[in-house]
């Protein structure tokens, strides 16, 4: 638990890291988040109104929420109580209740922030409930993830969720200037700048996470010190960086908006972007792995019977990766990729499976009629097991027009196929299936 994090903000020594120098005083200095900062705009409304509520910043990393929390202590005169989540427990909770507790009694606020609020498991999230309502504290949590998802119902309906983004190319070159301006103001360091080029290759590669551009910009600074230069061209930044990846959260909102995105590239039948969000989620670090069985399903899901090919060579991809690894197996299920993408689309049976679910959930354990019973035993045939049941092979067309085999009482028609692809010849072959079932006597 962190308590009192400003005592020392605005003097922070000239070997404090550069993202603890650069942290905004104020909420003007705060880059990015102009639809929640600028004038009029909520969360300005809310620091200027001096009443401070509970509220959850959601937003991917490195876009200021810790920032806008510890900016609230002193915009309402609060004492400050950090807690990680990935660290923290019980005890880091009665610790802070503890705290408040002092604080109210000295008629002081307590703005309680909790760090990756979803990490914590729903008995720590209830834990803070009735001191949220009692007005013990005000509290603020920050996530990387959906709070829709991540977030008891409960504590989400009394905090107000503020979504932040990912800072524009703009507002990174703003943060390199600032960050330059840091840097350059350091005693006895030469004088340091980036060309244009190089600048817009670190905004490309900090993919509008603010903590990351500056954690960069403090390596290269380092690095060019250390070689005595004085500017840097994309090729000394490509070799300052040690050619890191881009920002992928395997686990969070990034990660299952990119797989969203490739999903329906494919559905959409576009090539080309379905190979750009396959490209882009293994650059960022998604396992082939699971890449591979998502292109199975989307196989399945949205082309089916109008190409059942289309599921053969997304297995086919699959195995083949599992034998070449990366990155050859790669190209694998590239070939899947596109195949799916410019195949026909069909999800006449996903849409029947999931109707023939609902309708066998809503008829409960409909007898199996007598006809269609196996009746391996003397008993059973007695009982009119399989009697009268008709043997299709043996009927015209393989085909015993006018058969019933639903449960008695009941009939339904789940599966319409469409007139893409093999779909199409299924679809006649159905139609002239039901006209042999018209021209049948009932039973």
């Amino acid at each position: 638990m962190n308590t009192d994090l400003f005592q020392n903000a605005g003097m922070q020594p000239v070997h404090a890291p550069l993202a603890e120098r650069m942290r905004p005083a104020s909420l003007d200095q705060v880059v990015g988040q102009a639809h929640l900062l600028g004038p009029g705009k909520p969360l300005r409304v809310a620091f200027e109104s001096g009443r401070p509520h509970s509220m959850i910043f959601w937003g991917p990393p490195g876009v200021g929420k810790t920032t806008l929390a510890r900016l609230m202590v002193e915009g309402f005169d609060a004492q400050f109580i950090a807690i990680s989540a990935v660290l923290g427990g019980v005890k880091d909770i009665r610790d802070a209740v503890a705290a408040a507790q002092v604080a109210q009694g000295r008629g002081r606020r307590t703005i309680l922030f909790v760090d990756e609020v979803h990490r914590f498991n729903k008995a720590q999230q209830d834990a803070f409930l009735p001191y949220v309502e009692s007005g013990l504290f005000t509290f603020i949590g920050a996530t990387t993830e959906n709070p829709s998802f991540e977030v008891n119902s409960a504590l989400l309906s009394r905090a107000r969720v503020y979504v932040l983004q990912a800072l524009s190319h703009e507002e990174l070159g703003e943060l390199v200037d600032r960050a330059l301006a840091v840097i350059n103001a350091e005693p006895d360091s030469p004088p340091l700048a980036f060309d244009a080029p190089a600048r817009e290759q670190l905004a490309r590669w900090a993919d509008g996470d603010a903590r990351r551009l500056i954690n960069a910009m403090e390596i290269v600074a380092e690095s060019a010190r250390n070689a005595g230069r004085e500017q840097v061209d994309p090729a000394w930044l490509e070799t300052a960086l040690s050619q890191n990846l881009r920002r992928f959260d395997k686990g969070g909102d990034a990660f299952y908006d990119q797989i969203s995105a490739l999903h329906k590239a494919i559905r959409g039948s576009d090539p080309d972007a379905s190979l750009y969000w396959f490209a882009r989620m293994l650059d960022g670090g998604a396992d082939p792995r699971y890449l591979a069985r998502r292109l199975v399903r989307m196989a399945v899901e949205d082309i089916g019977l109008a190409d059942p090919r289309a599921t053969q060579l997304a297995l086919n991809g699959a195995d083949i990766f599992e034998r070449l690894g990366s990155p050859e197996g790669e190209l694998a299920l590239a070939q899947a990729v596109v195949y799916l993408a410019c195949a026909p689309k069909s999800n006449a049976v996903y849409s029947a499976y999931k109707a023939a679910r609902r309708y066998a959930e809503e008829h409960g354990s409909a007898p199996v009629p007598l006809h269609l019973r196996n009746a391996p035993t003397r008993l059973m045939k007695e009982l009119g097991y399989g009697k009268q049941y008709r043997y299709a092979h043996d009927e015209p067309y393989g085909y015993a027009a006018g058969e019933h085999y639903f449960p008695d009482g009941l009939d339904a028609t789940f599966y319409e196929p469409t007139d893409r692809g093999l779909e199409g010849k299924i679809r006649q072959k159905l139609a002239f299936l039901r006209e042999l079932d018209e021209q049948s006597p009932p039973r």
